[in-house]
């Protein structure tokens, strides 16, 4: 039975070790939380949210299959495939990557890396990473030659929050050898979970592949985000406009909102023009960066406009942040739009209680999953998120556990006209 060892179990390393599990592969997940680590060995799956298919997948791997989590990399040298999932942040002020992370697990793989084993780091790099940092790591915690002793290839995720497994099992995937053999060990590997086809590459083009994607897709959501602040000017809908444009052969514009989060748009980017060398000033990658995390201020102003028009302080005020996710029926908190929210509305003196149905705590954050406890004493609610929650409630419902008038809404949830016509404030992103 071939042996894999998973390092990094977060949002990406759980769905493919209990992926990998469940078609027979013997597999040990990797990691430094202690807290994670029991949590998987005890039979609960630390992702929660709507993620279909995961907890059952997960009880599988864990009770007939043998899925257990340690923080003993030792467990490395009987690999026959270590695939690497950590997180790869940048720096928030220079936006260079840091991969400390990454750099830690590379040590400890490298420091019990056995010849023949194949590497394949899955987390999002910048391009020449594999070449410059994973290589050289490994190659010198190990005495062993990449591409000679053994197999090193960068095989991102395609990974979105909400449909893990579908997009683990189903999408298409592009494997990036350091050299043709290490390529062909990777696909032979992933074509026992893939159903997509599996497009065979060199580490250097697979790193700028998929930070392009994911570069790609926050370019077109700025531009949806810069349309909505021109409909806001103009008095008009952007989501109408939106869905008048994709009426037009080959448009298929995004919908905007209260901003881009999650752990990979945010920083992809600057992973593209820093493994470029490109000066990111003037870039049109930076300048949607820029809309993208202007907008949670953007519903700030929002809610400032609406306190003005309402006659109320925003000062001493009780306003209620629906939504800390950054999407939607997940738990999934990082980069989150609402945390800027929070902090200004904060600033200006208003008392903040957050409400989310996935997210337990987050420091600092005063969070319940009560929504009649977040609305009952809100002099005004500001919706981040699109949770179902929020999108089932009523007009009426809304105006009845509410204690003030006011509607701040991010994500298209209710209706201008209808929230108008039964005496609420409504601000919208695009309306």
């Amino acid at each position: 039975m071939t042996k894999i060892a998973v390092v990094g179990l977060g949002y990406v390393g759980i769905p493919v070790a209990c992926t990998f599990s469940k078609k027979g592969f013997d597999v040990v997940g990797i990691d430094i939380n202690e807290a994670k680590i029991k949590m998987i060995n005890d039979g609960i799956c630390p992702i929660v949210g709507k993620e279909p298919g995961l907890k059952e997948l997960f009880e599988e791997a864990h009770n007939n299959h043998g899925f257990r989590a340690t923080n003993d990399f030792s467990k490395c040298q009987e690999a026959d495939a270590i695939l690497v999932s950590v997180d790869t942040p940048i720096d928030e002020r220079t936006k260079i990557p840091g991969f400390k992370a990454l750099k830690s697990a590379l040590s400890s793989i490298g420091e019990n890396l056995s010849k023949g084993t194949l590497v394949s780091v899955e987390s999002t790099i910048a391009p020449g990473t594999t070449s410059k940092v994973v290589k050289t790591i490994l190659e010198e915690k190990s005495g062993l030659k990449a591409g000679e002793d053994f197999y090193l290839a960068h095989c991102p995720e395609r990974l979105k929050v909400g449909k893990l497994i579908h997009n683990l099992v189903k999408c298409n995937r592009i494997v990036g050898g350091i050299n043709p053999e290490s390529a062909e060990k990777a696909r032979d590997l992933y074509a026992h979970i893939s159903e997509g086809k599996l497009f065979v590459t060199d580490a250097l083009t697979a790193e700028v592949v998929k930070t392009t994607e994911n570069a790609y897709r926050d370019v077109e959501i700025a531009f949806a985000n810069e349309l909505a602040l021109i409909c806001e000017s103009l008095g008009i809908n952007v989501f109408e406009t939106q869905e008048l444009v994709n009426t037009s052969p080959n448009r298929h514009m995004h919908e905007p909102g209260s901003g881009v989060g999650g752990h990979c748009l945010p920083k992809d980017s600057w992973l593209l023009l820093y493994g470029a060398g490109m000066d990111p000033e003037g870039s049109i990658i930076s300048i949607a960066r820029d809309i993208n995390d202007m907008m949670p201020h953007h519903l700030f102003e929002l809610t400032k406009e609406a306190f003005r028009e309402s006659g109320q302080d925003l000062q001493g005020s009780h306003v209620s942040v629906m939504g800390f996710a950054f999407i939607e029926d997940s738990d999934d908190a990082r980069n989150t739009p609402a945390l800027p929210v929070i902090e200004k509305l904060k600033e200006s003196g208003a008392r903040v209680t957050t409400h989310d149905p996935y997210v337990d705590s987050f420091e600092g954050i005063e969070l319940t999953r009560d929504l009649d406890e977040a609305l009952r004493d809100a002099d005004a609610v500001v919706f981040v998120t699109r949770h179902e929650a929020y999108r089932n409630l009523t007009p009426d419902e809304l105006k009845s556990k509410m204690k003030g008038r006011i509607v701040v809404d991010g994500r298209n949830i209710f209706s201008t006209s209808q929230l108008q016509a039964i005496g609420m404030i409504y601000k919208a992103i695009g309306k």
